[in-house]
């Protein structure tokens, strides 16, 4: 242990400081944002290329934490609910129940063509159809999947009503 500890002083802090640059401010930097911004995900029958996509926002490329979202596993601590995929029959009822668990003012995003429309498993019989027709959607994110720039850009359009409204 006291080896660990004598190395750990003699190292000092081995990775170096990101240096800060000028941004666009539609980017994610910390200094946009005021408040933390919660976000619950469902997913409500994908095929996980939306959730790809939405892992690759945590990354040290885009910063999602570090511009103030973060992912919970709690809809009593989210202000965003994110949908991805169809909405399956067995889906309905826990998709209905997390939005009414979250607290107000709410926001539900969906997130690819499959949430925003059906996608090609709309007419299937164990769908639903899509978010619009079970949750009031604020914000539709079309794509299969949608890019990282455009969920960041709807995160961050969300988030701006949220503040300012």
């Amino acid at each position: 242990m006291y080896r660990i500890l004598r190395e750990l002083l003699r190292l000092g802090r081995v990775g170096e400081t990101p240096p800060r640059t000028e941004r666009d401010p539609s980017s994610a930097s910390p200094l946009v944002f005021r408040h933390s911004l919660g976000i619950r995900h469902v997913d409500a029958g994908s095929c996980n290329g939306c959730e790809l996509e939405l892992n690759a926002l945590g990354g040290p490329h885009y910063g999602l934490e570090q511009a103030g979202f973060h992912f919970g596993a709690s809809p009593r601590h989210a202000d965003v609910l994110t949908v991805t995929g169809p909405v399956t029959r067995h889906m309905v009822a826990a998709l209905q129940d997390c939005h009414n668990a979250m607290p107000e003012p709410r926001r539900v995003i969906a997130i690819g063509d499959c949430a925003c429309g059906g996608g090609a498993f709309r007419g299937s019989y164990a769908v639903m159809g899509s978010a619009a027709e079970v949750l009031p959607v604020d914000l539709q994110i079309p794509g299969c999947p949608p890019d990282p720039d455009a969920l960041l850009r709807g995160l961050l359009q969300v988030s701006g009503e949220r503040i300012n409204g």
